[in-house]
């Protein structure tokens, strides 16, 4: 029998508001009724039944703030590379999974997620290397960034690229010392090529995005965010909605420069668009993040911009004029002074505040201290991908010399100035692992050890009001969800340990067991 009434209590409660920790929580049908003492809320609801936590943690349950969810549904059925440790690794497992998959000569084999700061002499694959096992079956591997791949001798072929083929705006081909084309595509170069490929059928499309939405369910996140969303994923995420496939809330955001016509459609379902999505610069670890002061031991090199001042004016202008939130990417301080400086001249020329739309500065790596507190008294949020500090905190330390290096992810600056940010792991990039990010953020550690600025960590429960409290306020949800507080929904995430209340080296282990949406349990994990 279905209680249309329950009473969690029995473990420590983590509401993120203020005041002390209540003993229980009670839920009456989708949403919270009542905080307080177990006594009170069993006279107030006698009929309740009880959910003991034996010791475990119950937490509102957890916020994407950005990632890709048709992206994560798209890589499900391509060869994962991120285990490679170098490019002769990287090419076996795409040709076993070819084997596995029994691929005819002449069809496309794709892989995704290799990251060359792991391999020997920090070299991207060319495509000599793809070719020594895929003679014969175009192939392309996209790094862990997204925002480059490599592609091999036929697929280069397949799409005409040749050594004559000029770099687009916005991107590079790489080539030798002979001009010839090594088989690297960076930024719009890659971003053209990959969305010439061809893609799943709609059935393997629906069914990897519901299998997709597990992979966050799993992670104690119950709304999900479709960071750029173009026409087909739109459509994909819209068929899901309509046959009640959902399990999980998600907000698109149309992409400004091809698709803006998507922000005016009307939602369906647990989906709908909420803003716009603008591309500034690249990857810090990939060397295309666009920055003030020339990367380390490159001359004058800074990166670039993706779009000119008075394209990224005009958009930050339209945002502002139709009242749709806009999400704009972010990595380097040059990219961060683009948004800020058009932030401020939109609001003057529209004669009202930027912060009403809460436009979100996503990912943040290399944000300036001063650009912070501009950002703060303009109202942009800034959103930190601080799991950067320990999967490539030390590349940043190389690519950026020790103090810029040592202070990405400044979080606690942010919070020095009152200013509320929200963590993401820019899924598929990441997996969306919201209790790694805390860790993250609270300890800054890199894989080799080396200790990031703790003047920019922060405490283990303003992290987790980033991932909850602050993240639904990034969305203008915060009277929904975020918190345990009564009227709110009874969306929740039961945790292991309390991540307050354990040791920097036990807050990483911490497990999701079990998450609930609308007062229903969605996801319950395997006992180990």
């Amino acid at each position: 029998m279905k209680h249309t009434e329950t009473i969690y209590f029995g473990g420590p409660i983590l509401t993120m508001e203020e005041g002390s920790a209540p003993q229980a929580v009670l839920v009456r049908g989708d949403r919270i009724a009542a905080v307080g003492d177990l006594d009170d809320l069993r006279t107030l609801a006698p009929g309740a039944a009880e959910r003991d936590l034996e010791g475990r943690a119950l937490l509102p349950a957890f916020v994407d703030s950005h990632s890709h969810i048709t992206a994560v549904a798209a890589t499900l059925g391509l060869c994962q590379l991120g285990a490679a440790a170098s490019p002769a690794e990287a090419a076996e497992l795409l040709a076993a999974f070819r084997r596995e998959h029994d691929i005819p000569a002449g069809e496309w084999v794709i892989g995704f997620g290799y990251d060359h700061n792991v391999f020997p002499g920090e070299k991207h694959p060319t495509r000599q290397d793809l070719d020594r096992v895929l003679p014969d079956c175009p192939a392309l591997i996209t790094h862990a960034s997204g925002h480059m791949g490599v592609m091999n001798t036929l697929g280069l072929e397949k799409l005409g690229l040749t050594a004559e083929t000029p770099d687009p705006a916005g991107g590079r081909l790489g080539r030798d010392e002979h001009g010839q084309l090594t088989g690297y595509l960076e930024e719009a170069a890659f971003l053209q090529v990959s969305a010439a490929l061809p893609t799943a059928t709609p059935e393997q499309a629906l069914e990897q995005l519901r299998k997709a939405q597990e992979v966050y369910l799993s992670r104690g996140i119950t709304l999900v965010q479709d960071g750029v969303t173009g026409p087909g994923q739109d459509a994909l995420l819209r068929t899901l909605a309509r046959e009640n496939g959902l399990l999980v809330d998600v907000v698109g955001y149309a992409d400004l420069q091809k698709s803006p016509e998507l922000a005016h459609k009307p939602g369906v379902g647990r989906y709908r668009v909420c803003g716009y999505k603008l591309f500034l610069d690249g990857s810090p670890q990939g060397k295309t993040a666009w920055m003030r002061q020339p990367y380390e031991n490159a001359g004058d090199y800074r990166g670039y911009p993706v779009h000119t001042d008075g394209e990224v004016d005009a958009w930050v202008e339209q945002a502002l004029q139709e009242n749709r939130q806009i999400l704009v990417h972010c990595n380097g301080d040059a990219a961060a002074e683009q948004l800020l400086n058009a932030c401020e001249r939109a609001q003057e020329k529209v004669g009202r505040p930027i912060a009403t739309i809460r436009p979100v500065m996503i990912h943040a790596q290399l944000v300036g201290k001063d650009q912070l507190r501009r950002a703060a008294r303009l109202g942009v949020i800034p959103s930190f991908f601080a799991a950067h500090t320990w999967y490539w905190g030390d590349i940043h330390l190389k690519n950026f010399g020790p103090e810029r290096g040592s202070g990405i992810s400044p979080l606690g600056t942010a919070q020095r100035l009152a200013f509320p940010f929200t963590l993401h792991q820019d899924s598929p990039v990441i997996p969306p692992d919201m209790v790694e990010s805390v860790w993250c953020a609270v300890c800054r550690v890199t894989r080799n050890g080396v200790q990031l600025d703790p003047a920019e960590a922060v405490t283990p429960l303003e992290a987790l009001k980033a991932v909850t409290l602050h993240a639904a306020a990034q969305y203008g949800l915060e009277g929904e969800r975020g918190s345990i507080a009564p009227g709110k929904r009874a969306d929740f995430v039961i945790l292991s340990a309390d991540p307050t209340a354990v040791s920097t080296q036990t807050l990483r282990t911490i497990r999701v067991l079990e998450t609930i949406r609308d007062g229903e349990t969605v996801y319950t994990a395997p006992n180990p």
